[in-house]
């Protein structure tokens, strides 16, 4: 029995929109995403919908993760989808911050595809992200730098260093760099200059507080520090920001 043209003839019998995809919606740790080749959202299952804080699937087809996340959060998102497609490989288990709420020490791990069309060119990608804490840790990896980023989050405004960052999971200097670049897909002090901005962004939105406060009160050394890294990352300066915002 040719078992290959088996299973190809019982894939065409399935409905154009595959069923399949609602097995995710079972898993509720689990995001499920399909994007087409322009970032849309073709495909999402429950998690995914919380994460794009959309009631149902169909609130978020045709959007993208601009639509819903902050921008750097999303231009992140949105390299990695473009090299999974220029390259054709995949992006398999890499830790980063999770999909939610801005300044969240949540950590997902995410693993993306590409899909091809009957001509093997890529038209999209499919992906999932799991939570972390959902993650085997055997190994110690997750767990240790799950540490480390809930560290970040929770004393983002203090002076921290990556020698104290570094001596808090047992590894020399270099080694903690290392592993938290591969890991986390930056540098520690890069990391840590978004959590800040993320911070400083939600003040901005939610309080009247002056920008040099904010900055100051953000782990920032002073108002010209804040206001350039602050449009590096988010493309606006703090005050066009926040009269964005409002």
């Amino acid at each position: 029995m040719n078992y290959a043209r088996l299973r190809r003839s019982f894939f065409r019998r399935l409905q154009p929109e595959s069923q399949l995809s609602q097995l995710f919606d079972l898993l509720p740790n689990l995001s499920f995403f399909i994007k087409d080749r322009q970032g849309r959202f073709m495909a999402l299952n429950e998690r995914g919908c919380q994460y794009c804080g959309v009631q149902q699937e169909e609130d978020a087809i045709g959007c993208t993760d601009h639509d819903f996340f902050p921008k750097s959060r999303a231009d992140e998102y949105r390299a990695d989808d473009l090299a999974v497609m220029e390259s054709g490989m995949p992006i398999l288990n890499r830790m980063e911050s999770a999909p939610e709420s801005e300044g969240s020490p949540r950590l997902v791990v995410t693993s993306k595809i590409p899909l091809r069309d009957t001509r093997g060119q890529v038209i999209g990608i499919a992906g999932f992200s799991r939570q972390v804490d959902q993650v085997r840790q055997s190994a110690g990896t997750a767990d240790a730098f799950t540490r480390v980023v809930e560290q970040m989050h929770e004393q983002f405004a203090d002076p921290l260093t990556s020698e104290q960052l570094a001596d808090s999971v047992g590894l020399s200097v270099s080694q903690f760099e290392r592993q938290f670049r591969r890991v986390m897909g930056s540098s520690p002090h890069k990391y840590l200059l978004r959590v800040r901005v993320e911070h400083a962004a939600r003040r901005l939105r939610e309080t009247s507080d002056s920008v040099t406060a904010i900055a100051l009160g953000c782990g920032f050394y002073d108002h010209a520090h804040f206001s350039r890294t602050f449009r590096r990352l988010m493309k606006l300066s703090p005050r066009e920001y926040r009269n964005r915002m409002s």
